[in-house]
């Protein structure tokens, strides 16, 4: 048995811990036969005992996703564990069942939701809305070297925050939604800040402020993916390999990539 589950970038901009976006970049996992040791402490193999026992098999894993850059590495971990499990134990789960039992594991709605639905999602109550395919515009990812650990970042956030930061989110975050849904690249464009988690876990991605004061000649916006400290730039249609080439150069020691939305959630390989 073969299984992928997709990279994922959460908040996108103001929608924190509720919309999320799949990504045509897979991690893999091969199960089969096996009686050497299986790593109990290991995600996949945690969300698969959800469904089925993992002893006397072997778990074989392809990594894609970079780990803890922003780019839900651990959701599609949680995914992976899932999906597998429930073909392993014959078990038909809608995703919004595993969106549950796989918040036990994975803490972040809104990464899960979209590793298991794929396309555009937003996530309330364990609960998955998934409203489009793609999105509006191309995402070209600027991914530091350096690593964050969600927990750390989410440390970093206060308790409390004033009315006006507040009310400037939720109305960034109306917008994002409605960008969504009437896939508009200017409502998208218009979305693109927050006050709530951003300002907070900038430090540890100083190259956000650098891309938001300059854009590039094509670009409408940027936003970090999930905690950071990855970069997402979002560009017109059209223009990726012009907006690509211009960061590229701007951070030659990162990688610059672009990542296509998909449509499919995690599933067989």
């Amino acid at each position: 048995m073969r299984v992928r589950a997709p990279a994922t970038a959460a908040n996108l901009g103001p929608g924190f811990d509720i919309a999320g976006v799949a990504f045509d970049l897979w991690n893999e996992v091969e199960i089969g036969e096996g009686n050497g040791h299986v790593d109990e402490e290991n995600l996949v193999v945690q969300a698969f005992s959800r469904f089925a026992s993992p002893k006397r098999r072997a778990f074989h894993f392809v990594e894609r996703i970079p780990r803890e850059r922003g780019l839900g590495s651990s959701a599609s971990a949680v995914a992976l564990g899932l999906v597998a499990g429930a073909l392993a134990a014959d078990v038909e789960a809608s995703a919004d069942e595993l969106l549950e039992l796989g918040l036990e594991l994975e803490g972040h709605p809104d990464n899960l939701a979209a590793a298991l639905a794929g396309g555009v999602c937003l996530t309330w109550e364990g609960r998955i809305a998934r409203v489009a395919d793609d999105l509006p515009v191309s995402a070209v990812a600027v991914i530091p070297e350096t690593r964050v650990l969600t927990a750390d970042a989410r440390d970093r956030l206060p308790q409390a925050v004033p009315h006006e930061d507040a009310a400037f989110s939720a109305g960034r975050a109306a917008l994002l939604g409605a960008a969504l849904v009437a896939g508009s690249p200017e409502l998208l464009a218009a979305s693109a800040a927050d006050r709530l988690h951003e300002p907070y876990r900038a430090e540890e991605a100083p190259h956000l402020a650098a891309i938001r004061s300059d854009l590039p000649d094509g670009a409408l916006g940027a936003t970090l993916s999930g905690s950071g400290p990855t970069v997402l730039v979002w560009v017109e249609r059209g223009r990726e390999t012009e907006v690509e080439g211009v960061l590229t150069t701007r951070f030659p020691d990162h990688d610059v990539r672009r990542l296509a939305v998909t449509p499919t959630g995690a599933g067989p390989a």
